[in-house]
């Protein structure tokens, strides 16, 4: 069985295509959304998703959250005294995902479809390879994450000739893709995006506005407790925003209640910056496709963000007509990537369905120019593989060294479209040694091979001799080798999941904790009270007290909580 799964920055979802067609897979909460986060528990288990999300605010130092990020960099997560690469916290997320699909279909699933940004780089695919491998999941195939919300869209909505755009903008990326769909095949034509541009952002935006009212002492910017509750605080004023056209976010100190109110326009004032670059990627793939707006058929949102009424209207006057939105915009990349793996099986509904993607981005290596007077400048790119070239690919650039009888030659490869390569992302080095002859006979044929997964091979061929090197990332700290990958499955061993059957009761305990901490007073007491009542029910062990007392324990923090909001005095 294979599944699909959005590896999302902000959530993640599990799928799979069964009985014609795709179908969501619950977590075991209930819920189809499970937010990427994760946190340690202070007995050493390993919590995932809601109840890891609760202690964001009350143990910040063992939580984590948007790690999807640092994929494909060394950057380490420091969760109490143990640190954590951004693939090995992705695991836990496909671990626990891994999990309830596995509860769900009732047999043991060992291969998944993972969608990524489109703009992800070669680093940032393998790195999300070797966290489903940390996982214990074959993952044979990569999707990008807009060819995916197309491709829920294709098997759904479009059955005869159709070109359309997917504006794909979630928690931490945003990716756009035009594609194009006749007689059973699905192409894309163009991607482009930005993998530091989200709904997170934006919430961001709207904590530095709160920090521009209200003056904060330094150390209050540096407790890391104080601060997730401002950013949560910032969040539901966000949510808030996308369902009226005004709202008040409150934040309590121990001195006083700080508000900020926020309306339409000065939401508008605060995204400017970021509307601004949600144009750019829109702009270049119609450029690369010679395509005007009005020669595109339909407009696929896809991503939580996209549901800001700032961003439907963005596109809808960009593109004169209003987006699509028949498919839940935070399902449709998880229900692409459950149609991909569909695909993989060799579902008979799905026979007919040839897919084709895209390199997003150009890949290339460092040159020197030489010049009328023999002086040479370096630092120049030059493209092998030029972006938006239909994948798989292979092409071939030949190359010569500068001097007679150098010794070596070095290829630094990079991705990306500026003209020199230090504004471009550095993605490895091929170095070899040279043959102590004219720089004429000492021609090298570089090739470059990108596959379906978005992964590079690089080769060069020494043309004297016909012998071949391979390209072996080296000062490139965003990448595991296979021994290292194999001592971390060992390590990751020692840490035990909390058991699923239990994580409703660890959910709603993390929760109160939350909560708790919000209150003051007599209604911090009072609730202490009901938290004992709760906790004796639930050491009784008795699943018919259990239950009645989960649901209504949940309502009433949801009312304490909407108390809180409404009425800051609550507190007192």
């Amino acid at each position: 069985m294979i599944i699909g799964i959005d590896l999302g920055t902000t959530n993640s979802l599990v799928a799979i295509w069964r009985d014609g067609k795709a179908q969501l897979i619950p977590n075991s909460l209930g819920d189809n959304l499970t937010p990427s986060c994760v946190s340690l528990d202070e007995d050493g288990s390993v919590l995932v998703g809601r109840a890891a999300k609760e202690r964001l605010q009350t143990h910040p130092d063992r939580t984590a959250a948007i790690f999807k990020r640092y994929m494909g960099s060394d950057k380490k997560v420091k969760l109490a005294q143990r640190e954590f690469r951004a693939e090995e916290l992705s695991a836990f997320v496909l671990k626990s995902l891994k999990a309830d699909a596995e509860a769900f279909l009732g047999e043991t699933v060992s291969e998944a479809v993972i969608t990524v940004p489109a703009y992800f780089s070669d680093a940032q695919r393998k790195a999300t390879k070797t966290a489903g491998q940390l996982a214990g999941l074959k993952v044979d195939r990569l999707v990008n994450e807009p060819t995916a919300a197309a491709l829920a869209y294709g098997m759904h909505q479009f059955k005869d000739e159709c070109r359309f755009l997917v504006f794909d903008l979630g928690g931490g990326t945003f990716d756009v893709s035009i594609l194009e769909m006749f007689d059973g095949v699905m192409e894309v034509r163009a991607s482009a995006g930005d993998n530091f541009l989200g709904g997170e952002d934006i919430t961001k935006a709207i904590l530095d506005a709160f920090f521009e009212k209200h003056a904060f002492p330094a150390k209050m910017r540096n407790d890391p407790r104080f601060m997730e509750q401002l950013f949560a605080a910032a969040e539901r004023a966000k949510r808030t925003l996308s369902q009226q056209d005004h709202c008040v976010m409150e934040v309590q100190t121990k001195d006083a209640l700080l508000q900020y109110h926020l309306d339409e326009e000065a939401l508008v004032k605060i995204t400017a910056p970021f509307v601004k670059r949600m144009r750019e990627p829109v702009e270049r793939a119609l450029r690369d496709t010679n395509l005007r707006a009005n020669q595109l058929d339909t407009i696929v949102l896809a991503g939580g963000a996209t549901r800001m009424p700032i961003v439907k209207r963005l596109v809808t006057l960009m593109f004169g007509r209003f987006p699509a939105s028949e498919i839940n915009p935070d399902e449709v990349v998880a229900l692409g990537a459950a149609v991909q793996a569909g695909l993989k099986m060799k579902d008979a509904a799905l026979e007919e369905v040839v897919m084709t993607d895209v390199a997003p981005y150009s890949l290339g290596v460092d040159t020197s120019i030489v010049l009328s007077d023999k002086k040479s400048i370096g630092g120049h790119f030059s493209p092998v593989i030029e972006r938006n070239s239909t994948v798989p690919i292979s092409r071939v650039k030949r190359f010569y060294p500068l001097e007679d009888k150098q010794e070596k030659l070095v290829f630094n490869v990079f991705q990306g479209e500026s003209r020199l390569v230090k504004d471009n992302i550095f993605l490895g080095k091929l170095e070899f040694p040279l043959e102590p002859v004219s720089s004429e006979e000492n021609g090298v044929d570089l090739r470059f091979t990108y596959d379906v997964n978005g992964l590079l091979e690089v080769q060069a061929t020494l043309l004297r001799t016909q012998k071949t090197h391979t390209m072996v990332i080296q000062g490139n700290p965003g990448l595991m080798n296979e021994e290292q990958i194999a001592q971390r499955i060992l390590a990751l061993e020692s840490l035990k999941m909390h058991p699923r059957d239990t994580l409703e009761v660890r959910t709603i305990m993390a929760r109160t904790d939350r909560v708790y901490q919000q209150l003051r007073g007599d209604a911090r007491q009072w609730l202490t009270a009901q938290i004992v009542e709760f906790e004796n029910i639930i050491e009784s062990q008795n699943i018919k007290l259990i239950l009645p007392a989960q649901a209504k324990f949940s309502a009433l923090l949801d009312e304490i909580e909407k108390d809180v909001v409404l009425h800051p005095d609550y507190t007192e």
